[in-house]
């Protein structure tokens, strides 16, 4: 090789050398990157889960609680062989079970942790900080805990989050938690909190070395704040104890502000079966039951009103003008035209407060064929759904805007819907049902509660919610503070509240099981057809009749007459929130031993 061509080579050598040199002062020293991912390796970054917001009643009682739980955490590569029995013995769990966790975590990465087992009380965290299991470490969570164990589909419950979650909301990662129903979901942002994370170092057998930079970049999780329910613990306990063995559903509420007081469901279940590690199986008893305890009927289910509805007919008879306070319609033991609807026994012809008072199906009758065949709205389309406008504005067909997310509107049929069953050959006969609340009307319990406030403000309501304040008194949604008001005018409630005064409290009335010494209850039963078993037994009510302090709606599945099972009831609730005390013990027994056979549920 001559000397030209050394040289040349020489000086490629050089350049490739000082190439390589520069570049690696650059990867070490200028190129800060390199030094990161290099760090990540040894960095794990552990997750802080705040404490859940605590839950209160309206009166300070605890409702839900947090307390700490751990998961056990691995990083895979980081495992080195331990021993698996004492593990399993410690943590309550089968070596097949870890094996399969860590099979399943190295298949999703061996550099990152994943979760073995969750939700580990405290003593078993204690007892593994005693040994050393390399690559296994502890994440601090919180768990619910409802001291009480009531109102379980009110509070609802928290799971882990899946697919859908992950996809719609950014913030929650795999193995997270969030309220799936209930307050526990409506008040989700308030009540989780925001995490933090805390980055520690850990050397290549997983054993932490203390935490990186003194702790520079961690960040602190945000406590979920408190929330107070407008529940009355007491009250809504009471509620449950009475509606065991039965089927149906509770709401009371404070006529003044809209705070619901107690919302039962029956058959409901103990919110702590769906906390921990046998959340899964609880929930999959619960799924299957037949009598489905974790559908909330108070704002899903929707049920026939019964004569429960036929206030608000009364109400659109005297704003429209084809009824007076003194009008008499004649009862033959029920209507007399077309298919007929039948009655019960009462004096004949009756003035609207007597026919509210005794309940009289003939009555309305008259009365809804009176606004619906109005000739001043030219055609019966145009009376029905002028009648449908009036219904709406109680509240009913439509959602209440309520703090449950679950909330079903109901229905309240239009000319439309008839039009379409029957194309165009109806008449107000044909819709007769639904001047007592009947036919294709349907509402839910918390609608059925609503309009008993609204008749007790005399024709507006505030919109009904279950959250009192959050934290130390944060105003809630301007929504619930403003008054909702119907298109009757407040002078005509005056006799419909003293037919239903005189329904509790007068001889002849349909409601004097619901009638209390001391206490001036307002309350119209209701008794609904339903194709399975018993009629359904229904009553709404409030007391006193003047400055009310409670108003509320019962409702109860293959119940029978409104009086029978409802109206005792709602008497016995109204009784103790109103003097702390239930005197009338017989009653209270009597309906706490009272179970409902329900054939139909088990098919």
């Amino acid at each position: 090789m001559d000397s030209s061509k050394y040289n040349i080579l020489r000086v490629f050598a050089l350049v490739c050398f000082g190439v390589i040199v520069l570049r690696l002062f650059f990867i070490q020293i200028v190129e800060r990157k390199y030094k990161s991912s290099a760090d990540s390796n040894v960095l794990r970054y552990e997750v802080q889960y705040p404490p859940r917001g605590e839950i209160f009643d309206r009166n300070g009682e605890f409702l839900a609680q947090s307390r700490e739980a751990y998961d056990l955490m691995a990083v895979p590569r980081d495992v080195l062989p331990f021993d698996t029995m004492l593990m399993c013995s410690i943590i309550g769990a089968t070596p097949e079970s870890v094996k399969a966790a860590l099979d399943k975590a190295r298949a999703f990465s061996p550099r990152q942790s994943s979760a073995i087992l969750k939700l580990l009380p405290k003593e078993t965290k204690l007892k593994l900080e005693e040994l050393s299991f390399p690559g296994f470490y502890l994440q601090y969570r919180t768990v619910r805990h409802y001291p009480r164990k009531i109102a379980g589909n009110l509070l609802g419950d928290v799971g882990e989050v899946n697919e859908k979650i992950l996809e719609r909301d950014l913030y929650y990662r795999p193995g997270d938690y969030i309220g799936m129903s209930g307050v526990e979901r409506s008040y989700e942002e308030v009540l989780r909190g925001r995490k933090g994370v805390r980055i520690s170092m850990v050397d290549v057998h997983g054993v932490h070395r203390g935490s990186y930079m003194n702790g520079l970049y961690d960040t602190l999780p945000e406590l979920g704040r408190s929330i107070t329910c407008t529940v009355d613990a007491r009250l809504q306990q009471l509620g449950e104890e009475l509606m065991a063995g039965k089927v149906g559903s509770i709401v009371a509420i404070e006529p003044s502000t809209g705070e619901i007081l107690a919302m039962v469901s029956s058959p409901t279940y103990n919110p702590d079966d769906l906390v921990g590690a046998e959340r899964g199986n609880n929930y999959a008893k619960l799924l299957n039951n037949k009598q489905l305890p974790l559908f909330n009927r108070a704002v899903m289910s929707p049920y026939p009103p019964g004569s429960t509805f036929k206030l608000i007919n009364g109400l659109i008879g005297l704003q429209e003008g084809v009824l007076t306070p003194g009008n008499h319609y004649p009862c033959y033991r029920g209507y007399p035209v077309g298919r007929g609807v039948k009655c019960h026994g009462h004096a004949s012809p009756l003035p609207l407060i007597d026919a509210v008072q005794t309940s009289c199906n003939s009555y309305f009758c008259y009365v809804f064929r009176n606004i619906v065949d109005n000739k001043k709205y030219g055609n019966l389309n145009s009376g029905l759904d002028r009648w449908n406008e009036y219904v709406r504005s109680f509240g009913f067909g439509r959602r209440l805007e309520s703090d449950f997310k679950d909330e079903r509107k109901g229905n309240v049929p239009t000319s439309q819907y008839y039009d379409r069953k029957y194309r165009d050959n109806w008449n107000s006969l044909t819709i007769i049902s639904l001047s007592i609340g009947q036919g294709e009307m349907g509402c839910t319990p918390m609608q059925m509660a609503n309009l008993s406030a609204t008749v007790a403000n005399r024709g507006f309501y505030y919109i009904p919610h279950v959250v009192k304040r959050i934290g130390d008194g944060d105003s809630l949604s301007r929504r619930f503070y403003e008054p909702q008001y119907t298109m009757v005018d407040p002078k005509h409630f005056a006799p419909i509240v003293e037919g239903m005064f005189k329904a509790v409290n007068r001889p002849g009335g349909t409601a004097g099981v619901a009638q209390i010494d001391g206490i001036e209850v307002c309350g119209k039963t209701g008794t609904a057809q339903t194709p399975h078993g018993k009629d359904n037994s229904t009553f709404l009510c409030f007391a006193p009749r003047n400055n009310p302090k409670i108003a509320l709606s019962v409702y109860v599945e293959n119940g029978g007459f409104g009086a029978t099972v409802a109206a005792p009831i709602a008497s016995l609730l109204v009784e103790q929130y109103l003097t702390g005390e239930i005197r009338r013990t017989d009653m209270l027994n009597s309906i706490k031993n009272m179970h409902i056979n329900y054939p139909h549920y088990a098919k």
